[in-house]
C-alpha cells in the first residue's frame, strides 16, 4: 500500500486488505454462531457498507438473506448532518432477526434516525455490525453489536467508503493525509 491522491487530497495507508478480510471472516463467524438455527436478515446501508457486507455474507455458514437501503448524510469529507433516504426496504421485518450492516458509525445520527424506523416494523430483535467505529466523532449513542475496528476521528477512504463518489473500489482502507 502506498499514499495514494483522490480528487485534491492525499491519503496514506491505514488497514491492509488481507486484514480486513481476516477481520471480516472473524465477524461472519462469529455471527454464525450466534445466529445458527435463524434465519436473519442483513440489510446493508447503501452506498459504503456493500463491499463489507457482501463479504461478511459470503462468509456466513448460515441460512441469511440480504437487503440494501440506501441513507445518505455525507458530503465531501463533512457530514451533512441530514439523513436522506433514497432507497427504501420492501421486506417485512415483523418477528424477523435483523442485521443492520453499516461501513462506518461515526456520529451514529444516521442509525439513531433509522433504527427507530424499523422497530415500527416489529423485528423478533434488532443488532448492528459495523466494520468501523469512531467514538470521539459519537453525538449519538448508537450500540454496535458487533464491531470490526475502532478508528481514530479521521477521514477514511476505501473498502466502500468515499470521498466524492471515488475510492469505494480500494481493496483496503486509507486515512486522510494531515
Amino acid at each position: 500500500m502506498t499514499t495514494i491522491q483522490v480528487h485534491d487530497k492525499k491519503f496514506i495507508p491505514f488497514i491492509a486488505a488481507a486484514d480486513l478480510q481476516a477481520r471480516v471472516k472473524e465477524m461472519a463467524q462469529q455471527l454464525s454462531h450466534d445466529l445458527r438455527g435463524e434465519r436473519p436478515l442483513f440489510i446493508g446501508i447503501l452506498n459504503g457498507s456493500f463491499m463489507f457486507a457482501a463479504d461478511i455474507f459470503k462468509y456466513l455458514s448460515i441460512e441469511a438473506e440480504i437487503s440494501f437501503i440506501k441513507l445518505a448524510s455525507y458530503k465531501g469529507t463533512k457530514s451533512t448532518g441530514n439523513v436522506i433516504t433514497a432507497i427504501g426496504l420492501e421486506e417485512d421485518l415483523f418477528g424477523r432477526t435483523v442485521v443492520i450492516v453499516e461501513d462506518i458509525v461515526d456520529t451514529g445520527k444516521t442509525l439513531s434516525q433509522f433504527l427507530p424506523q424499523l422497530e415500527h416494523q416489529q423485528p423478533k430483535k434488532m443488532m448492528v455490525v459495523s466494520l468501523l467505529h469512531k467514538p470521539e466523532a459519537m453525538t449519538h449513542p448508537v450500540k454496535i453489536d458487533y464491531l470490526g475496528y475502532t478508528v481514530p476521528n479521521k477521514f477514511l477512504l476505501g473498502y466502500g467508503l468515499d470521498y466524492d463518489g471515488l475510492g469505494r473500489n480500494l481493496p483496503e482502507i486509507y486515512q486522510l493525509a494531515e
